[in-house]
């Protein structure tokens, strides 16, 4: 899994990168699948904004969050798209085994 952080109006640092790399270590923890994650971090005013795009084989999660602190921003985003990848995972998931034979 490939993670891409950029930042506008500040500087990425290498704390800031090794938390948003822990945090999304949590998304390949459900699915397995995760080609590539664009992490968008911006400032304005005293508000942290947080936007990503995540790449998995054949569809394409996208999440925002805003908040005071970027570290509560980007753990609040992982949350959304773990979310919106759990249930995709279920969609997708095979919900009739094989063994099973209608009556």
């Amino acid at each position: 899994m490939k993670i891409h952080i950029s930042g506008q109006n500040l500087s990425v640092s290498e704390a800031l990168r090794a938390h948003a790399d822990k945090k999304f270590i949590k998304l390949k923890r459900h699915f397995d699948h995760l080609i590539e994650v664009h992490l968008n971090i911006k400032m304005i005013k005293s508000n942290a904004f947080a936007e990503a795009t995540v790449h998995v084989s054949g569809h394409t999660f996208f999440a925002t969050s805003e908040n005071d602190d970027m570290y509560v921003s980007i753990d609040r985003l992982v949350n959304r798209l773990d979310r919106q990848i759990i249930k995709h995972k279920d969609k997708i998931k095979d919900h009739h085994p094989k063994h099973y034979k209608k009556h």
